[in-house]
């Protein structure tokens, strides 16, 4: 069911998606429901439709008074307004050992274009570059568009994710541009330690490649590692820091992402990189003039109760996820989540009787019971599940309540409970 083969009409090749995935789920609910069971989704990072997360209402005002103001209905320029690129970079220089300059940061929509636009940068003829294993999909559909050759390095779930970096270095070549880092961990809820960031550039700075970090997460850490970001070592190896509003202030539909060259060693200040990056961004569509124009006032007044109130909420459906799952034998939790909003669960096929792996579980379990849930092999891992559990505590327990029940059906007969 790997490579390209077919099942329940997934194609598991490079072109899969979460979000092409989880319509398929959705679908395969409206075509097969027989019962009133409301839908529960444990299977996409938006949270926003709960209104136990909701934004904040400086966020909401921002905005409504950047638009109501007729000061920003016109184009903005490519790469952000400078207003934007500034408070960014404040915002982001708050956890440097350095001060990053608005000509650090661009805008993007999104931080899926700030993905697209690290690769565009990167891509030359015979390139690769290194991937985490699990990981977000965006990346090897955005590398195959730039004909960029995909390496694997798996993160080790016995080890807390961390990056396996004697995979690394037996990977790593003179064509290798970059290696990517989502910290916090999508989809793993991990959140990487300092010595662990520090000993990565290490190894990045032996094999003379940069950094692509990953931060859309970034600050939503709950467990025993505080979030800090790969900028902290840009001194000593290229950091491309990406990030967004989406999950941080919780409003993923307003597309206001950043791609910010975080290297006080000026590699990428050089004039002629500069102004490669600038020429692609002028074939790119930013943000709203307004979103944009708002995100200072956002950044700077939001209250840090706001942030607190989402950690909170986040740790407490972590705990609920995890203590239930304790109660399901067929799926195993080997790292509680400590940062972001989803986590990787192993499912044991063996003790299921009619289940022939990950993606036949989902599809079962939402034509079953209306819960949809990501099948591992969507980001990298067979018969392993993603479960995001950034939803109302309420829905979050009746969706694990029903894949219990799921569970227990399709148990073999010994191993019923």
């Amino acid at each position: 069911m790997e490579n390209g083969t077919l099942n329940h009409g997934v194609d598991t090749g490079s072109t899969i998606t979460i979000k092409g995935i989880l319509s398929l789920l959705m679908q395969n609910i409206i075509d097969e429901q027989t019962s009133d069971k409301r839908v529960i989704s444990l299977g996409m990072g938006d949270p926003s439709a709960y209104s136990c997360f909701h934004t904040t209402h400086v966020a909401q005002e921002a905005v409504v008074d950047a638009l109501q103001s007729d000061k920003f209905n016109g184009y903005a320029p490519t790469v952000g307004l400078p207003q934007t690129r500034r408070a960014i970079a404040e915002y982001l220089s708050r956890d440097l050992p350095y001060k990053l300059s608005s000509d650090d940061v661009f805008i993007t929509s999104g931080c899926t274009q700030a993905i697209d636009v690290s690769l565009a940068m990167l891509a030359r003829p015979g390139a690769n570059i290194l991937l985490p294993r699990p990981g977000f999909p965006i990346y090897e559909l955005c590398a195959g568009f730039r004909h960029l050759e995909v390496r694997y390095v798996d993160l080790l779930p016995d080890k807390g994710w961390e990056v396996d970096l004697d995979a690394v270095d037996a990977l790593a070549d003179q064509n290798t541009v970059a290696l990517v880092v989502i910290n916090p961990g999508n989809p793993c809820g991990n959140v990487y330690s300092y010595k662990h960031l520090k000993k990565i550039a290490e190894t990045a700075k032996k094999h003379k490649i940069l950094i692509i970090a990953d931060e859309v997460y970034g600050h939503l850490a709950f467990g025993k590692n505080p979030f800090v970001p790969m900028g902290v070592v840009g001194s000593e190896v290229p950091v491309l820091t990406l990030g967004s509003l989406s999950k941080r202030w919780i409003v993923p539909g307003w597309r206001l992402g950043w791609f910010v060259t975080s290297d006080p060693s000026g590699m990428y200040r050089e004039p002629k990189t500069v102004e490669r990056i600038k020429k692609y961004f002028d074939i790119l569509g930013g943000p709203a003039t307004f979103i944009q124009a708002a995100v200072p006032r956002i950044l700077e007044q939001t209250d840090e109760a706001f942030f607190k109130k989402t950690i909170n909420l986040l740790k407490n459906a972590s705990d609920i996820l995890c203590d239930t799952i304790k109660e399901i034998p067929c799926i195993t939790c080997p790292l509680k989540p400590e940062g972001s909003m989803a986590v990787m669960v192993k499912l044991n096929i063996s003790l299921l009787e009619d289940i022939s792996d990950d993606i036949d579980f989902c599809f079962k379990l939402a034509k079953e019971e209306s819960v949809v849930i990501l099948p591992g092999i969507t980001v990298g891992l067979k018969n392993w599940l993603r479960i995001t559990f950034a939803v109302d505590s309420s829905f979050l327990e009746e969706g694990l309540r029903r894949t219990k029940s799921f569970c227990q059906r399709h148990a073999k007969q010994l191993q019923r409970y």
